[in-house]
């Protein structure tokens, strides 16, 4: 948190260095209508641009995090309100 998108471009997480009990909880889809995925040691989440990511882990986590689009400016973040979120 806090949860944000990117409207040039997209990302992508690979969990890892997880116990084998625990998961994380990725959070995404419209700020409106989100989702959540259930997330196993060594796998991946694909955020498309629209999406808000954020996480939640049952125990410690490690990830690699990548970015592919048009903008070089990591500092255009869109911040969605927590009240925006459902």
């Amino acid at each position: 948190m806090s949860a944000h998108t990117h409207q040039r471009r997209m990302e992508a997480y690979l969990y890892f260095d997880m116990p084998a009990d625990a998961v994380v909880f990725h959070l995404m889809g419209e700020p409106e209508e989100t989702r959540h995925l259930v997330v196993r040691e060594g796998e991946v989440v694909l955020s498309p641009s629209w999406s808000i990511h954020s996480g939640a882990g049952t125990a410690n986590y490690t990830f690699i995090w990548g970015m592919a689009g048009e903008n070089q400016n990591f500092s255009d973040m869109d911040h969605v309100p927590m009240a925006r979120l459902r």
